[in-house]
């Protein structure tokens, strides 16, 4: 079984030469095609961070495993991680955070202890990276929530759950707030959860859940959330388990997967041989498991668990008053301790699953697109214009646009309403979104929409407009504050 491998930038090469040792000490039965991948690959002039031939190698093997990444700065360009799990439509990011012996926590102290797997939407919300300046002083980004990749996410997470028996499945959202989209991610959740009566599912509000997670962590099981709000999550639990250096990542997708470490590439200690591999072994382990290779990955695992217990460690952490090893040192006492097992929380040694790396090959990208069973109409437009009027200048201008379609319902700034009520405790900035609807909620065209643009425009500068939308009678858009 053959497996595309980045060494990756910073102390990667560093620990992922460590950790495909101790594969080769265990018999682990892999090849390994080692990819150009990383910022060293564009700084020769590849603008996705990786050359068409590792793209190839990738795409037909269907396994990537990979060091940590710079993303050059001050030039433009995206993170090469994430363009990476974009373009394979990885969509599920998988964190798992345990108590490990030997690694010193508040919790492990007081004897709580910590198993919580993170599944983080990968693809969709602010990490389109879709970002426009509507005015000088103005800035906006997009933040796309779809069902299907909900769906998607979400029923791994639940099928996940199933498998390694969770006792809970818990939401993490901000549908209070953010009632469209999150509630959209939501009403995903909920109706994923039909389908597996046998676990507790319920949500939790982001804000509170973190407070949760760090009062009482071994409460949570496994937690689902979207892109965003799981990338903040999961480096929390990171901290409850003694930090990035001990949180691995898999990144699922249909086709391709990705298994990395989410820590940085610290380059003020690269190439000194240092660095602390055992976040990329944890990735590894998870990456034998997901192949099916069950028996080696909790043999590797229970030689890094019983390493932890005898006190070995880098320099990042551990017993101060035990010298630290370097980089080598603790991958040969991973070594060492192939075939024995820790005191605590063992693994078991089950046998292998028949598995294969091979992947559909595809000649046309796929369309993710739920069946559209309401009837859509078009009620009206919010236009966000640049303007430093005050409100009432403005919505009596707005006004003489309406014609005899459209009547103008509020102007909101920040998403605050300013007119027809408001307060001038309100401070405004110079970009107002000025909400016209139908009369009489009269279906509109996307031709009376433009024509209200042409009209409108001259008067103020339209940075952007979105449609007001119904499905059967709902409306499908937000209330400005105070509406």
């Amino acid at each position: 079984m053959k497996i595309a491998v980045a060494k990756g930038d910073g102390i990667g090469p560093e620990i992922m030469d460590a950790v495909i040792t101790i594969f080769k000490a265990a018999d682990v039965p892999l090849e390994y095609d080692y990819v150009d991948m990383g910022k060293w690959v564009f700084d020769k002039g590849f603008n996705n961070g990786m050359t068409d031939e590792a793209k190839k190698t990738i795409e037909a093997l269907g396994i990537l495993f990979k060091g940590p990444m710079e993303t050059p700065k001050g030039k433009g360009v995206k993170s090469i991680n994430v363009t990476a799990r974009k373009t394979w439509n990885t969509y599920a990011n998988k964190r798992v955070f345990q108590t490990l012996h030997g690694v010193d926590t508040v919790f492990s102290k007081a004897g709580i202890p910590i198993d919580i797997t993170i599944v983080r939407e990968n693809i969709e919300d602010t990490y389109g990276g879709i970002e426009h300046m509507l005015t000088h002083d103005v800035a906006l980004s997009r933040r796309f929530i779809t069902r299907p990749g909900s769906m998607q996410v979400i029923r791994y997470a639940f099928e996940m759950a199933r498998q390694k028996n969770a006792r809970r499945i818990t939401c993490g959202h901000k549908a209070n707030i953010m009632k469209i989209t999150d509630g959209l991610f939501l009403e995903c959740f909920y109706e994923v959860a039909k389908e597996y009566p046998e676990l507790k599912a319920d949500d939790v509000i982001v804000d509170d859940l973190c407070m949760k997670l760090v009062v009482q962590p071994n409460n949570f099981d496994v937690v689902v959330l979207t892109n965003l709000q799981g990338d903040i999550v999961s480096d929390l639990c990171a901290g409850l388990v003694g930090g990035l250096g001990f949180a691995p990542s898999a990144n699922i997708g249909d086709h391709i997967c990705i298994f990395e470490a989410v820590h940085g590439t610290a380059p003020d200690i690269a190439g000194k041989n240092v660095a602390n591999p055992t976040a990329l072994l944890l990735s590894g382990i998870a990456m034998l498991r997901h192949l099916g290779l069950l028996e080696k990955a909790a043999q590797i695992e229970n030689a890094l668990l019983y390493t932890l217990e005898q006190g070995v460690h880098t320099g990042d952490f551990g017993d101060k008053s035990i010298p630290s090893v370097n980089t080598t040192e603790f991958a040969n006492a991973v070594i060492t301790n192939l075939g024995k097992k820790p005191e605590q929380n063992a693994k078991p040694e089950l046998a292998d699953v028949a598995s294969s790396c091979t992947v559909l090959h595809l000649d046309k990208n796929v369309m993710l697109e739920s069946k559209e069973t309401s009837q859509e109409k078009i009620v009206g437009v919010d236009m966000f214009i640049e303007s430093s009027e005050l409100p009432e200048v403005i919505a009596k201008k707005c006004q003489r646009h309406a014609g005899v379609k459209f009547n103008i319902v509020n102007v909101s700034n920040r998403g605050t309403q300013v007119w027809p009520t408001g307060s001038v405790y309100t401070n405004l900035v110079n970009q107002y979104n000025v909400r016209f609807e139908s009369i009489d909620n009269h279906p509109l065209t996307q031709q009376d929409v433009i024509g209200l643009y042409v009209s409108l425009s001259g008067d103020f500068k339209i940075c952007s407009l979105e449609l007001l939308n119904e499905w059967d009678g709902k409306k499908a858009y937000s209330l400005a504050q105070g509406q």
